[in-house]
């Protein structure tokens, strides 16, 4: 006798790569394999032989941002933490502030990981970049990650003059599992009564360790941070507790029962990576409770589509999207 399943249980096969995307795809499978095993996080870490590691030369962009770096309080109890800082070297009048927090699965990354493409966009709307270096899992599980992003908020709220930004127009910004730090960053600030975010920008974010939507499942094996990967880094996170009962909103953003009170949020995916569906109910759950997001899912994306083929067609548009909205969200207030 076989079960009887519902609608809702049944899952389709994967959907289409863009074409455009696919040839990108193809080319990033050969050394970036969609699954990701506990023993090849060491091999991760290390990366392509002969990669030099992003300069400060770089992020200066011909002398228009100012690079330094300092080692600020960490949370209680825990180290200091680093923070670079690239400063628009023109400015005087306070500018708009991006604070980054890297993706690379909770397990992969440093503060420079991701961090031209964040430039860029802060290039648009003449704003500092503020990206943070957080301890990794599994050396490093709940709350360490989070908690590191969080100091380091605080640090830059307390600092804001120094820094010569507003206060009131700082954005936290992550993609991967730097977006779902970026959504429980948010979560903590309101809890804690913290530094009021002027916004939440969640790129393809990391936000549900039950790894068992319909898009986890459709994409194992296939594009990039598939199902496994997403197990590999839910597990360095939170070992055994990963996908029970007793997960914290803050490790897990998805989990959160309450999404009053947040800051307004952008939200993209594509519609062919396996954080598609809990980026979309995180959107829903956000307007249900009241709140302002503005969601994208991009036909054909495979996970960090516009990271890895910067040029393609949906690429573009979902750069020009994020750049129109962080324009809207950082206009000075009259």
């Amino acid at each position: 006798m076989t079960s009887a399943t519902t609608p809702a249980d049944r899952v389709g096969p994967p959907p289409p790569f863009d074409p455009e995307l696919a040839q990108t795809l193809a080319a990033v499978v050969e050394t970036l394999p969609p699954s990701i095993t506990p023993d090849l996080i060491a091999a991760f870490r290390a990366g392509p032989p002969g990669l030099a590691a992003l300069s400060d030369d770089e992020l200066r962009r011909g002398g228009e941002f100012e690079v330094f770096e300092r080692t600020v309080p960490g949370p209680a109890g825990g180290p200091d933490v680093i923070v670079l800082v690239c400063r628009p070297a023109a400015a005087t009048a306070p500018t708009p502030a991006i604070y980054h927090t890297h993706g690379g699965g909770m397990i992969l990354g440093d503060r420079r990981t991701g961090l031209p493409d964040i430039v860029d966009l802060a290039t648009s709307v003449g704003a500092a970049v503020i990206s943070v270096e957080y301890r990794l899992a599994p050396e490093h599980p709940y709350p360490a990650p989070v908690e590191d992003c969080y100091a380091g908020l605080v640090w830059v709220a307390e600092n804001a003059e120094e820094l010569n930004i507003d206060p009131a127009r700082v954005v936290i910004a992550g993609a991967s599992s730097g977006g779902g730090l970026a959504a429980a960053v948010a979560l903590l600030a309101r809890d804690r009564g913290g530094p009021a975010l002027a916004a939440q920008m969640l790129q393809a974010p990391m936000l549900d360790d039950r790894n068992d939507t319909a898009s986890a499942r459709q994409m194992a094996g296939i594009g990039v941070w598939d199902r496994t990967s997403n197990e590999t880094g839910w597990a360095a996170l939170l070992g055994a507790a990963r996908g029970g009962p007793d997960v914290s909103p803050y490790a897990a953003p998805a989990r959160a029962a309450e999404l009053a009170g947040l800051p307004p949020a952008f939200i993209y995916s594509g519609s062919a990576e396996t954080f598609r569906d809990e980026d979309v109910a995180y959107a829903s759950a956000i307007w249900r409770a009241g709140g302002q997001a503005e969601l994208h899912v991009w036909s054909g994306g495979f996970h960090g589509f516009d990271l890895m083929a910067p040029q393609a067609t949906v690429s573009q548009a979902a750069k020009a999207a994020r750049a129109s909205w962080i324009r809207r969200i950082t206009a000075p207030s009259t």
